[in-house]
């Protein structure tokens, strides 16, 4: 197995994983109060997510410029885990935008 590969998949899935544990803590910081804080993470979450995603796309435009790239089961993983992260990561930040649009009419209603 090419170790070039190896090592991209584990780049991924590591800046993946990142992205996922940031973006749980900025939920849970929009859960708490903590707006500020959940936006930071947030962008720290979008910005592994961004690492993550440019990692494969070296890959991608090696294969494209013809260089034989052997896949293995962990890129196809790794690649895998890369979009189901980024779709929680939006999902994450369309339910912020919701509470925080949310908590904007409550507070309309109840002055």
């Amino acid at each position: 197995m090419d170790e070039k590969i190896i090592n991209v998949a584990m780049e991924i899935i590591l800046h993946a994983g990142e992205a996922r544990n940031l973006a749980t803590k900025a939920m849970i910081a929009e859960m708490d109060g903590e707006k500020d804080k959940a936006q930071e993470l947030l962008v720290s979450a979008k910005e592994n997510v961004k690492k993550a995603h440019l990692s494969q796309t070296k890959v991608i435009q090696d294969e494209a410029r013809g260089d034989k790239i052997e896949i293995c089961l962990l890129f196809i993983h790794a690649q895998d885990t890369l979009m189901t992260i980024a779709s929680e990561v939006n999902v994450m930040e369309q339910m912020m935008k919701m509470n925080r649009k949310l908590e904007e009419k409550i507070n309309g209603i109840c002055k």
